[in-house]
């Protein structure tokens, strides 16, 4: 006797590799992907006092640790629908990051097409875009976050975003409607400017636009404009709609046989940055792969316009791949400091004395998931 079977809807998860994937019909499948990255960081000359400190970061290490899903639907005639929830945390501690957001690096939903992809929740601007590429840290615990702590933060709450690549083209843009409702400052974990506001149309309103072209892995390059409004209560000095904080980069690099060198120049014009409201960011880096190892090399400085306040930044790294997922490194940084400034040479750390410089020493491992 013959009898017929009925495929059902199912969702199978791939555990040796960390990964959900749920399909209904074949249709739909959702991935769940994270990083878990932790080190140790000792730090020369820690306080304005002069002191050492040894620490666990919970910012950042090599990367930030996250989680996340992403999902994807297949709607017929080359449009699909997309939605990513993503959840940044401190793994020394296993909190919340972002504020204490669920899904503070992301969370969106949106449409893909020929066309491009037009998405909207809280995402990334267009700055991170144009920088990622050419800078080989990131959001290292040593590089640009370190002078700029904004950059590895460029995401806005209720955004509108667009992208779209044609050939080795790619444009993209975002608008806000209020940038950031949460309060957990004065920081950029949570900056206290919601906006949606009847009364004043500009609070807490963001944008930025990107153009970049890729020639295939060789080369590439990147020009981008990210600018933020301020608002009442709003942190880092942006108390007005009528105060913005302006970030233009160009952006390029240049690979060959593995290893790659790549260059950025960011302008900032900020209207709450006082006497200095306008500096520059320049960076200029390099990684080399060897077998199982690499090796990242960079050079950072903020050019404070008019101003002896300036800071350089050296930063080294090398990881060694156990493979395709976990990697341990071995990093080191030493951040000068120029009349009174006194940044940190680690993300999270605390500032020497004004003129100071300081070092430190970071080791750790990634597992990628």
């Amino acid at each position: 006797m013959k009898t017929r079977s009925r495929v059902l809807p199912a969702c199978k998860a791939a555990a040796a590799v960390g990964c959900l994937a749920c399909s209904a019909a074949g249709a739909q499948t959702v991935t769940l992907y994270g990083i878990v990255d932790v080190g140790i960081e000792h730090v020369r000359n820690a306080l304005p006092s002069g002191a050492s400190m040894t620490r666990m970061p919970s910012l950042t290490s090599s990367v930030p640790s996250r989680w996340g899903l992403r999902g994807r639907e297949d709607l017929g005639g080359g449009l699909q629908a997309e939605f990513v929830l993503e959840s940044g945390f401190a793994p020394d501690v296993g909190s919340l990051g972002q504020g204490g957001r669920i899904f503070g690096r992301q969370a969106w939903v949106g449409l893909q097409g020929r066309w491009g992809q037009a998405s909207v929740g809280r995402q990334y601007t267009m700055l991170g875009a144009s920088l990622a590429d050419a800078d080989v840290f990131g959001p290292n615990i040593y590089g640009h976050a370190s002078l700029d702590p904004y950059l590895p933060n460029a995401r806005a709450d209720n955004a509108v975003v667009y992208r779209a690549r044609f050939s080795g083209v790619t444009v993209g843009a975002h608008y806000s409607l209020g940038r950031d409702a949460v309060n957990a400052g004065p920081s950029l974990s949570g900056t206290n400017c919601p906006g949606e506001l009847a009364s004043d149309r500009k609070a807490c309103r963001s944008w930025s636009a990107l153009l970049k072209y890729d020639a295939g892995t060789s080369w590439g390059a990147a020009l981008a404009i990210d600018r933020i409004h301020g608002g009442t209560g709003a942190f880092g000095g942006l108390t007005s709609s009528s105060m913005t904080d302006t970030r233009s980069v160009a952006s390029g690099y240049v690979t060959m046989a593995g290893a790659k060198l790549g260059a950025y120049v960011l302008h900032r014009d900020n209207d709450a940055g006082g006497a200095t409201p306008r500096s520059n960011l320049y960076y200029i880096g390099a990684s080399y792969p060897y077998a199982s190892w690499t090796l990242d090399a960079a050079v950072f400085r903020h050019d404070q316009k008019h101003s002896a306040n300036d800071a350089d930044l050296l930063a080294l790294r090398v990881t060694h791949h156990f493979s395709k997922r976990t990697a341990a490194y071995l990093q080191a940084a030493r951040m000068s400091n120029d009349g009174a400034s006194a940044k940190a040479v680690g993300v999270g750390g605390t500032a020497p004395a004004a003129g100071a410089t300081q070092t430190g020493i970071n080791s750790g491992l990634r597992h990628v998931f």
